[in-house]
């Protein structure tokens, strides 16, 4: 066919240069690059501002002219937050208790929600899908809206100004989450694994820890740093469940705060504290971090 006077033939209309598409692709990629460089670099820059303000005397933190990197470093502010001298306690009993409060309340909340999982996602129950959407509802609620109610029921059962009544308190919070992600993990576990090593002879016992834990142990990893960092930083509850008159069962985050005063704060020990505070998170982070990526992943099915 001729094409029409004063057309141009389709393939030309429809024909681009190839580099056209190479360069698009190469400008997104540099955007993209560009786009996490910044989200990095703002992420960063406070904690990076933290660590180098933890090293400054007093003299450079409060300077007129501020510099990123410290000019004279010292150890000063971290001797001030060793020796507790804010509050006449060591920094290790602090540390302590929020370690043991933590560690409590990560393995108490992990096998708790382990059980519930198995039961929410094997069996049908009355209530199931109730239950469920309640675990939801109880993640909307915000957890200040509880305190009075919680610090009156814990003063009847005498668990105020005590780790144990924390760890509860951190517990019961963690377990929503929880066990809504490990319903999906529990989930993916195929029910023939289990059926045949029934058949095998296994009894129920012998076939939760030695088939369904295993492969759920990736899921309950990454659950498990959520409960783990949410008991880590929590600050409200401690310091309306633990009492001024027994300072040595404080946790970290309240000792931080007594280096704050009303007309001046110590912010170089604030910041040296606060750089210790971040250590136990990232190392918990970096020996769970591979089964947690795996967790993630075998959890993210529909079930």
């Amino acid at each position: 066919m001729t094409a029409q006077p004063g057309s141009l033939p389709t393939a030309l209309l429809t024909s681009r240069p190839a580099g056209s598409g190479r360069a698009r692709r190469r400008l997104r990629a540099v955007a993209l690059n560009a786009a996490g460089v910044i989200v990095a670099v703002v992420s960063l820059a406070p904690i990076v501002w933290m660590i180098s303000t933890a090293f400054k005397p007093r003299t450079e933190i409060f300077s007129l002219t501020p510099h990123i990197l410290p000019a004279h470093p010292t150890l000063s502010n971290f001797g001030n937050v060793f020796s507790g001298s804010a509050i006449g306690i060591s920094f290790w009993t602090f540390f302590k208790n929020s370690l043991l409060v933590t560690g409590a309340a990560v393995l108490a909340s992990a096998l708790i929600s382990l059980l519930a999982a198995v039961a929410v996602a094997r069996f049908r129950f009355r209530f199931r899908t109730l239950f469920l959407i309640m675990l939801l509802v109880v993640q909307m609620l915000p957890q200040q809206a509880l305190v009075i109610a919680l610090f009156i029921n814990f003063r009847a059962l005498n668990l105020l100004d005590s780790l144990t009544g924390l760890a509860l308190v951190y517990t019961a919070f963690a377990l929503p989450i929880s066990i809504w992600m490990l319903r999906n993990f529990v989930a993916a576990v195929p029910r023939e694994m289990e059926e045949a090593a029934a058949i095998d002879g296994a009894g129920p016992a012998r076939i939760f820890w030695r088939i369904l834990f295993p492969l759920v142990a990736p899921g309950l990893v990454a659950t498990s740093v959520f409960s783990f960092i949410y008991a880590w930083n929590e600050y409200i509850f401690a310091l309306t469940f633990l009492s001024p008159n027994f300072p040595a069962k404080f946790t970290l985050p309240i000792y931080i705060t007594y280096f704050m005063g009303q007309r001046s704060s110590d912010w170089g020990a604030i910041m040296a504290a606060a750089t210790l505070y971040t250590i136990p998170p990232i190392v918990f982070f970096l020996i769970v971090q591979r089964r947690m990526a795996r967790g993630l992943v075998a959890g993210a099915v529909k079930g």
